[in-house]
């Protein structure tokens, strides 16, 4: 299998949040929509479904800890939560908070194209060390 998200944790630790139980959290590269996170499944896993309840339970937990911990840092006007799959057939979340002043608000982050915001690695540093410290998990 040749996943993506299997090996991202691995390919990209510039852009490490932190690792819990069930998941890790990741900055997305692009930071258009400041604080855009990933959140994805360290075992490979496609649906929701596929859990035992516990799991996704816990699971459920992971990722709402992380989108309070955007909450915090951000203090959008919305967080939303993204969990598609059709692309990458692995379980993963896009947390991105919005606001209403965003260029996009209220559509879609996909709606139209936009130029990629790359951060110098210390600010990669910084926003994934705000997060961590507000994450209360």
């Amino acid at each position: 299998m040749n996943c993506p998200m299997c090996t991202r944790w691995q390919d990209e630790p510039e852009l490490r949040v932190v690792e819990l139980e069930l998941c890790y959290v990741q900055l997305n590269r692009d930071q258009f929509f400041p604080g855009y996170c990933l959140v994805f499944t360290k075992k490979h896993v496609t649906e929701l479904f596929h859990l035992e309840p516990a799991t996704r339970a816990a699971l459920m937990e992971e990722v709402n800890a992380v989108a309070a911990a955007l909450a915090e840092v951000y203090r959008p006007s919305k967080i939303n939560y993204e969990l598609l799959g059709n692309m990458v057939p692995h379980m993963h979340w896009h947390l991105v908070p919005r606001f209403i002043d965003d260029p996009l608000w209220p559509r879609p982050i996909w709606s139209e194209p936009h130029e990629e915001t790359a951060l110098d690695p210390s600010d990669y540093r910084e926003v994934a060390d705000r997060i961590r410290r507000a994450l209360k998990f």
